[in-house]
């Protein structure tokens, strides 16, 4: 991974979110930008997206080696458990995704002084919702990194998780499934300051988060338990 451009993918949904932010039709009639409508405009297309496919290529990425030449006889012969292989793996994923949230960050703070967002920088709102942006995004993560290192193909769990991030704005609009769907737990996440509440976004955020802990429980729990049994 050190000697990969996997950086690269850091900055992707960082530089669109910034080129929707500077293109945006969000200050008719002389009104000011605030910091709050920014975030959603500019969260909208990074949660809706691409945060759930860079959480399956990070982990699609990080099993890849392994899958070649003999990789995992070869990592699994050395003196360390096969809890602490794959726990290491969903860090790795846990600090890329954390990484992508601080550089969207970075861009949303230069988008608003950029388009003059009114008042003070709203700290705690910012921050809460980027974590929770990225605490959404780890069952998804776990999920993923159980489906990647199962998978010798490198492009087949990609393929799924693309094909089940499409319907994310649809499923939003439910109430009843939108809080279980893995894929678009990370746009509720950060949606949580929004004024519009239709559908699973009008769920409550402490119900959300107990959604999104147990989901992460189950498939981080499942992926490990297969992963100790692997043959190699």
């Amino acid at each position: 991974m050190s000697k990969s451009y996997v950086w690269l993918l850091v900055l992707v949904s960082p530089a669109v979110a910034l080129l929707v932010g500077a293109m945006a039709n969000i200050q008719q009639d002389g009104e000011v930008i605030t910091w709050q409508l920014l975030l959603n405009v500019m969260s909208l297309v990074h949660a809706l997206l691409f945060l759930p496919v860079l959480s399956g290529i990070f982990a699609a990425l990080i099993c890849r080696a392994e899958h070649s030449d003999g990789g995992w006889k070869m990592l699994l012969s050395l003196p360390v458990t096969r809890n602490s292989v794959y726990l290491a793996k969903f860090t790795l994923i846990m600090l890329l995704l954390a990484s992508v949230q601080l550089v969207f960050l970075a861009a949303l703070l230069g988008m608003g002084i950029y388009r003059g967002a009114e008042g003070a920088v709203p700290w705690a709102m910012l921050f809460s919702s980027l974590a929770g942006g990225w605490f959404a995004c780890l069952p998804l993560a776990a999920l993923q990194l159980g489906v990647s290192q199962g998978w010798s193909s490198f492009g087949a769990p990609l393929a799924v998780n693309v094909s089940l991030t499409i319907p994310n704005m649809l499923i939003a609009n439910s109430s009843t499934y939108g809080p279980y769907y893995p894929w678009v737990q990370p746009l509720l996440a950060m949606s949580l300051y929004g004024e519009d509440k239709f559908g699973a976004f009008s769920l409550p955020g402490e119900t959300l988060m107990l959604v999104v802990s147990g989901s992460l429980l189950l498939f981080l729990t499942a992926g490990l338990l297969f992963f100790r049994r692997k043959a190699v």
